[in-house]
């Protein structure tokens, strides 16, 4: 009878280095060029979207100014909804000695900084659409990239600080880009102080973001089939990333139901005898709430290790804030309100993200996956207008329309109790 040797065990196949789950903190000062960057992308957005456009419009059809403003910010959005998570699958693909995301970032920013350019010297409506494309393919490209970076840098147990520290990015980036539209007292101006802020705010990334780099072997074959069926994330497969993604759209759709009409319902509803001075208020007290909530809500999800409880509780609260103004039309109400609505939405934009980064089907993919998720927050500023505005004229005023904001956030927390993964 022969004895068999004990087999050696069989190594289990290395994960790739730039795959691998990071366990290190990230350092405060490649935390800082990640939210400059957010500041800078979301400048450019929004300098443009609240007020330069529309005074561009302006100056080119004075009859017709609500049709070309829809014109070009319909194109622009088209644009973005295809632009993150393509940007996002090439940037997954890419084998720079920079790492993967850099190169997106700086190249975004380029084109983001040309676009802007571009559009100040607009001669016509036709190259302002097309600059505004370019503004949102450019600054998409940038974003996707580097919100890809946080799963590919930061460990979980710190992703709902830095997830919050983000979302902080992405609010004073929209309070910047009205300040520089406005200090610029022009368009023309305008435009060119958010392309140069833009440019500027990428710096620090490009100088501090590098990630490992992707080894060329460790990049799967490319085939146009596989390419774009990637888009596609099966719930079926992935019933975590799936129910996320739907929490994330539901709770932005209301939201954007929310704040989309906000100018006319003070003006009709509430009587406020200078609206545009109210919205600008309720926007400051609104944008308070979500930095200090994005403050302490993603590292107290961090502490104590959970997620879902978080963002639950945050969706109920942006619910109650809808739920207040329809009750309540009245100016008090609606400060109260807007109070609400900061505290549950800086909340929810922190530990969703950091929620989101745990249920990444492949971290081969995070660039494009990230890039799907944020189709879950861009499609709403699509689509809530089409359900605003029928509800307004014809459903019932602004009463059901709040009522159906408050029940559609409601919806989100509903679903996040669907996910099995996270805690």
């Amino acid at each position: 009878m022969t004895v068999q040797e004990p087999r050696e065990p069989v190594p289990a196949l290395a994960v790739p280095a730039a795959f691998q789950e990071p366990v290190v903190k990230v350092r405060p000062g490649w935390v800082t060029a990640v939210v400059l960057t957010n500041l800078g992308i979301n400048a450019a957005f929004f300098g443009p979207l609240q007020v330069l456009l529309a005074q561009q419009a302006q100056t080119f059809d004075a009859v017709n100014k609500e049709a070309v403003l829809a014109l070009a910010t319909g194109f622009g959005a088209a644009v973005s909804l295809v632009a993150n998570p393509i940007f996002g699958a090439l940037s997954d693909r890419t084998t720079s000695r920079w790492g993967r995301r850099v190169p997106w970032v700086l190249a975004g920013g380029v084109l983001g900084f040309a676009a802007l350019l571009l559009l100040s010297g607009a001669p016509n409506i036709a190259v302002m659409v097309i600059g505004w494309c370019l503004v949102q393919a450019g600054c998409n490209g940038a974003y996707a990239a580097v919100t890809a970076s946080i799963p590919d840098r930061v460990p979980r147990r710190q992703r709902g600080r830095i997830g919050g520290l983000a979302a902080i990015g992405q609010t004073l980036g929209i309070v910047m880009g009205a300040m520089l539209a406005n200090l610029a007292g022009g368009f023309v101006a305008g435009y060119i102080y958010c392309a140069v802020f833009l440019l500027v705010s990428i710096i620090p990334f490009v100088i501090a973001g590098r990630d490992t780099p992707l080894d060329k072997r460790d990049r799967a074959a490319f085939g146009w089939g596989s390419f774009l069926k990637g888009f596609w994330i099966s719930p079926a497969k992935h019933p975590d990333f799936g129910w996320a993604w739907l929490t994330r759209f539901l709770v932005n759709l209301g939201n954007n139901i929310f704040t989309l009409y906000l100018f006319f319902f003070l003006q009709d509803a509430v009587g406020h005898p200078n609206p545009a001075a109210g919205v600008l208020l309720l926007t400051g007290i609104y944008a308070g709430m979500v930095v200090l909530m994005a403050l302490l809500g993603g590292p107290l999800s961090d502490r104590v290790g959970r997620r879902k409880p978080f963002v639950i509780a945050s969706s109920v609260t942006i619910a109650t804030a809808s739920v207040i103004v329809a009750l309540a039309p009245e100016w008090p109400a609606v400060i109260a309100a807007a109070l609400v609505l900061g505290a549950g939405f800086g909340m929810f934009l922190a530990v969703d993200f950091a929620l989101l980064t745990e249920v990444l089907p492949s971290a081969a993919d995070r660039g494009k996956d990230m890039g799907v998720i944020n189709i879950a927050a861009s499609s709403p500023q699509v689509i809530a207008p089409l359900i605003a505005a029928p509800t307004v004229l014809y459903l019932g005023g602004y009463t059901a329309l709040f009522f159906l904001s408050a029940a559609i956030g409601l919806l989100g927390a509903v679903f996040v109790v669907k996910i099995k993964g996270v805690r």
